[in-house]
C-alpha cells in the first residue's frame, strides 16, 4: 500500500503558505520561492521510496 500522508502534508503546506500570501501574512517574495524550499526540505515525499523499481540501479522490482 502506498503511503499519501507524506505528499498530501506536502501539498497543504503549499496551499497554506499561498492561502496567507493571499492574506498578507507572509510575503509575495517568500510565498513565491516557498515550494521549491519545501521540496527541497522534504525529498522523500515526492520522491520514490527505497523499495521501487530504480531504472538507475538497475534491480529488480
Amino acid at each position: 500500500m502506498k503511503q499519501y500522508r507524506a505528499p498530501l502534508l506536502l501539498a497543504f503546506a503549499m496551499i497554506g503558505i499561498a492561502l496567507l500570501s493571499v492574506f498578507e501574512y507572509v510575503p509575495e517574495e517568500v510565498a513565491q520561492y516557498s515550494p521549491f524550499l519545501l521540496l527541497a526540505l522534504f525529498p522523500h515525499a515526492w520522491l520514490r521510496s527505497e523499495r521501487s523499481c530504480n531504472l538507475l540501479k538497475r534491480k529488480a522490482a
